[in-house]
């Protein structure tokens, strides 16, 4: 075992902790599911349990007393909604599908999206619960097949992604057997 001072260390932690949500509506006498006010007459916010976390629903999370006493600050970050995840898939210089179009490039191979196909990745992230780091996985289910067949394809310069060949890919994928509750 080796002792660390802490003292002048910034801790930053984050992460989805699936299931809090359960935690801290047990706190706040209501349930996750359905509605019911505080007594006080303010209205609960059942879509985002998360902004009425604090430092005891960690602890009944499962985090440790001696990590949380380290953390004074909680906050928490509202869930991505379909145009912030819209923009994540295509805006930043090295986004997903720019990533895709420059792989592809490398081979000769000029890729496209249709946009109904953005709209469909985003869509699935949201059902599957992925948030941003859902959409790589969406989009190497979609993908991955032409990633390994178009370039060894003589001939082949062109491929544009439409509907239809993303719903065809996702129905194929293991992602696609995900259970949402």
């Amino acid at each position: 075992m080796v002792s660390i001072n802490t003292q002048n260390i910034l801790f930053i932690c984050g992460g989805a902790f699936g299931g809090i949500n359960k935690v801290i509506s047990k706190r706040l006498n209501t349930n996750a599911i359905g509605y019911k006010a505080k007594e006080d007459g303010e209205k609960i916010d059942e879509e985002n349990f998360l902004k009425y976390v604090t430092p005891h629903d960690i602890r009944s999370f499962g985090l440790i007393p001696e990590l949380i006493g380290r953390i004074p600050v909680l906050s928490h970050l509202n869930p991505l909604d379909n145009s912030a995840l819209s923009r994540i898939l295509t805006e930043p210089k090295n986004s997903l599908i720019k990533q895709y179009v420059k792989l592809f490039e490398l081979d000769n191979v000029e890729l496209s999206f249709d946009k109904k196909v953005l709209d469909f990745i985003v869509e699935k992230a949201q059902d599957y619960k992925l948030g941003a780091r859902g959409l790589r996985s969406i989009c190497e289910a979609i993908m991955l097949d032409a990633m390994y067949e178009i370039p060894s394809q003589e001939g082949e310069s062109k491929l544009k992604i439409d509907l239809a060949y993303a719903k065809k890919k996702m129905s194929s994928s293991t992602l696609n057997k995900l259970k949402v509750a």
